[in-house]
């Protein structure tokens, strides 16, 4: 019997024990036997079955969340949407308002306003809806641009019922009549 463990090179990464006609490799504590017959250590990410990937730091393997965004879940593998919105540290530009994203965030602009590339830089610009006609104006009133609205105003001669410009009536009011003593 060839004793195969003290054969230059080694032919296990660790320990290696002579057997009749072969030999049996052994890690130290802490690592696995691979396939090939190396080491390798217990604590890999592969082992660690985290969603995003992790780190392996003093031997001591972490998940990690791909972005800061993202927060390790209470099992210590997944990772979980921080809502930057809800906590009050995002301060969006003027006509935007904070939309949660998973991971992240983005400033969308209000309604009524559009995002549009202005004087090198994108900004909320005021939709006027009266002028492309977007707006539930009746035939007898006028549209007035608010922004990120607009208005609806009667006519001259006309008032609002509440849905609608109706024609305010003509009355007559007749002049007093004579007075008797």
């Amino acid at each position: 019997d060839l004793n195969e463990c003290g054969l230059k090179p080694r032919p296990c990464k660790h320990r290696c024990m002579n057997t009749y006609g072969s030999y049996k490799c052994y890690c130290l504590n802490g690592y696995m036997l691979m396939p090939d017959g190396t080491c390798s250590s217990a604590l890999s990410c592969s082992m660690a079955n985290c969603q995003y990937g992790c780190d392996v730091l003093k031997g001591e393997v972490r998940c990690r969340c791909p972005s800061p965004g993202l927060q390790l879940g209470p099992d210590g593998r997944t990772c979980i949407d921080i809502d930057e919105c809800a906590t009050g540290r995002v301060i969006c530009p003027r006509f935007r308002h904070c939309v949660n994203t998973f991971g992240s965030y983005i400033c969308r602009c209000h309604k009524g306003f559009d995002l549009m590339y202005i004087g090198g830089k994108y900004q909320c610009h005021d939709i006027d809806e009266c002028s492309l006609g977007h707006h539930q104006c009746g035939s007898f009133s006028r549209c007035y641009n608010i922004p990120g609205s607009y208005k609806c105003k009667c006519k001259e001669g006309y008032r609002d019922n509440g849905t609608n410009c109706i024609l305010i009536p003509n009355v007559m009011i007749e002049p007093p009549g004579p007075y008797h003593i």
